[in-house]
């Protein structure tokens, strides 16, 4: 079964110098595949003009991964903790109860464009805190390489939730495939450019969720860039 969410149906979002599309929007009825999408809770992809930033957001019991497209993000918490994160870095971020965080970008000239995968959490099922790494253009390049899992393998950040998240750039006409097990489904999102998928044609912040299938096929038709969530079915 496939699911698609097109571009334009994502709930969108400005707030001063922020620009915020969600997939995943609580007051609308979910996208859904025959059983649901899992602990796959929200894809939010965001832009942020030169000295912006969000306002503080709660993120209780969640996880978060956040993976900086373009441009330098910092992320500061409660706490005054803060990172940076640069274009390439992917970060797991994991939050207790009642922490909130803010987003600003680094660069007073440049924007900054990211995208924010949030997992579902039960309340005392997960511990605070924060690991990043870089995985460059070659690691993805024409394959799906693992960015974070539940077990940290092949270098991939450690999720405390049964979840694989993968990156991939692919070349025009460069054919991928990622195998599902029975037990698990995929969401598929389009950073940029355009892929084919089950005969549908997938552009820029397009999703699609896949369920009940084998395997996640598709080709690119011109330079492109996806990340590809794989979870247990519910």
């Amino acid at each position: 079964m496939i699911a698609l969410r097109r571009n334009d149906a994502r709930h969108y979002v400005r707030q001063g110098k922020v620009a915020w599309w969600q997939t995943f929007y609580a007051p609308e009825p979910p996208v859904r595949t025959d059983q649901g999408l899992g602990t796959l809770a929200n894809i939010d992809e965001l832009r942020i003009e030169p000295s912006g930033g969000t306002a503080p957001r709660p993120w209780s019991e969640s996880e978060v991964l956040t993976y900086v497209y373009q441009g330098a993000l910092v992320q500061t918490s409660a706490d005054g903790g803060s990172d940076t994160l640069q274009a390439g870095e992917f970060q797991r971020m994991s939050s207790g109860p009642c922490v909130s965080h803010e987003e600003t970008n680094a660069s007073a000239t440049n924007g900054v464009h990211f995208f924010q995968i949030a997992l579902h959490a039960q309340p005392g099922d997960i511990e605070s805190g924060c690991e990043q790494r870089r995985f460059t253009s070659a690691h993805r390049r024409n394959r799906l390489c693992l960015v974070a899992s539940s077990d940290g393998r092949q270098g991939s950040l450690r999720m405390a939730r049964d979840v694989c998240i993968l990156s991939s750039k692919l070349d025009p006409g460069h054919h991928l495939i990622h195998e599902l097990r029975p037990d698990r489904r995929a969401w598929v999102h389009i950073v940029h450019g355009e892929a084919t998928l089950c005969d549908h044609l997938l552009v820029q912040g397009d999703g699609v969720g896949v369920t009940g299938e084998p395997s996640v096929s598709l080709t690119a038709g011109v330079s492109t860039e996806l990340l590809l969530i794989d979870v247990r079915s519910p």
